[in-house]
């Protein structure tokens, strides 16, 4: 297949078939060259019109935990304690500078992903207690005027 820029998804399809029978090419052979720049045409092809975003920051710790094979209890070095672990895991307290610094030194969690905005889970604040009478005898209150 000639080498040429992916214009549509029609080139990008016949790119991605090419390539994946260049998949076996063999290390040094021109086979293999072709299969790396056409990896470059396509890679630059879906950073244009099929860009992925970062993941949400707890989804991408929660994701690395997994990896590593880590408990809640292995981020308390890098969170704080039990239950600040805890308050991010389950979106109640957002990540700090230090935690995300700490995050991405030592789980190799990319900073650019920490920084994005968590989204936080809504509290639910307990019922309030009826208002007093007091309030609503005061704002009902005349005042006298003094002569």
């Amino acid at each position: 297949m000639k080498l040429k820029i992916i214009r549509n998804e029609e080139m990008y399809d016949e790119a991605l078939t090419f390539v994946s029978s260049l998949m076996d090419a063999k290390p040094g052979s021109r086979q293999a060259e072709e299969l790396e720049l056409w990896s470059l045409l396509i890679e630059q092809y879906e950073k244009e019109h099929h860009p992925i975003e970062d993941p949400d920051p707890i989804e991408a710790i929660r994701f690395r935990m997994d990896q590593l094979g880590l408990h809640r209890k292995d981020l308390e070095p890098f969170i704080g304690q039990k239950s600040k672990v805890s308050e991010v895991l389950n979106r109640k307290r957002p990540l700090s500078l230090p935690m995300i610094r700490s995050l991405h030194s030592y789980l190799g969690i990319p900073a650019a992903v920490l920084v994005r905005e968590v989204t936080l889970a809504t509290v639910k604040k307990p019922a309030s207690s009826k208002p007093s009478g007091k309030s609503k005898r005061r704002s009902n209150r005349k005042t006298a005027s003094v002569s």
